[in-house]
């Protein structure tokens, strides 16, 4: 055990030599997502690795987190050892981590939510490689009920990168139409987000029926590329453009999280124009060099403010006759 400095508290981290990620082939960025950006095999990263990366990160990632019920994606021992998900707090969390009590179908689930590096810390020690994150803020009062984020989740039905790329080119010259503005994102697994700021004014599912309509229009346009069948047997090798994240008490990973895949690769924001790249990849960047991304401060271009949808649903109804 060791004690790590985080902020205005030590965290102890247990066992900090556990491999959690094994060397070896697989590789984790590069492009297409496939082999690695600078070839040779996947590095093998231990707890210390993954702790010390997100003690680093914690200035980018932590905007992305605070007042955010989450989903911890959990592997005790490693990557190659046993996943699961967890949505409760358990009993044995230090009480500075906050909590926040949401309703579900029968019952209430009691989130823990990041509000420092501290926290992110110890989620890190307990072995939660990834953070999914809610689309909706803890208001002051009231349900949590108000996301401030849509995303559009570009999944291929193969590695190839391509497909990915050129949908988010379409998705991005729609959204563009409707002068919503948007950010990509790798997912560190094999496809993109786009992401679009939001006033917080709408619930769940009126932003769900919206991310629909918007999806429906652009496979109607392009119905030999691109489907929103969710079925995977239903469709074919066509890109599936997910919108099912944008539903109350769905999560999406968060800015900056390590993914459960070789070599610890980060779901890394980017810029519009690095989409552009030839060596850009889902799983571009791991945790060896996702700090210096984050210091370029792709998403800076978004507004701080989002945007309402209902002027984005007239424009949308125009275009769609």
């Amino acid at each position: 055990m060791t004690a790590v400095r985080a902020g205005r508290r030590t965290v102890e981290v247990h066992r900090p030599d556990k491999v959690m990620f094994p060397g070896g082939s697989g590789g984790s960025g590069g492009s297409g997502g496939s082999g690695a950006s600078g070839g040779g095999g996947a590095r093998e990263y231990t707890k210390a690795d993954v702790v010390a990366y997100y003690r680093e990160i914690a200035p980018f990632m932590l905007p992305h987190l605070r007042g955010r019920p989450l989903m911890l994606e959990r592997y005790p021992d490693g990557l190659d050892g046993p996943r699961f998900m967890q949505k409760n707090v358990q009993d044995h969390y230090p009480d500075w981590i906050r909590r926040v009590e949401v309703p579900k179908e029968g019952g209430t689930v009691l989130h823990p939510v990041c509000e420092d590096t501290a926290t992110l810390v110890y989620l890190a020690d307990q072995a939660a490689l990834t953070l999914h994150r809610w689309l909706a803020r803890i208001p002051s009062d009231g349900p949590v009920d108000r996301p401030d984020r849509l995303v559009f989740d570009l999944d291929p039905a193969t590695d190839d990168f391509e497909p990915v790329r050129d949908t988010a080119r379409l998705l991005g010259e729609l959204l563009d139409r409707l002068r919503l503005p948007s950010a990509l994102m790798t997912t560190g697994s094999r496809g993109l987000h786009v992401v679009v700021p939001l006033a917080g004014r709408h619930g769940f599912d009126e932003v769900h029926t919206f991310a629909k309509d918007v999806a429906d229009t652009l496979t109607e346009a392009h119905p030999d590329r691109l489907t929103t069948e969710a079925r995977k047997k239903d469709r074919g090798d066509r890109l599936y453009l997910d919108i099912q994240r944008n539903g109350y008490a769905q999560t999406t990973v968060a800015p900056f999280t390590v993914r459960a895949r070789p070599g610890a690769p980060v779901a890394m924001p980017i810029t519009w124009d690095q989409l552009e790249d030839a060596q850009l990849g889902p799983r571009r960047w791991t945790i060896a060099d996702a700090v210096d991304q984050a210091r370029t401060n792709p998403w800076s271009g978004l507004p701080r403010s989002g945007r309402a949808l209902g002027p984005a649903r007239r424009r949308l109804n125009a275009l769609r006759g």
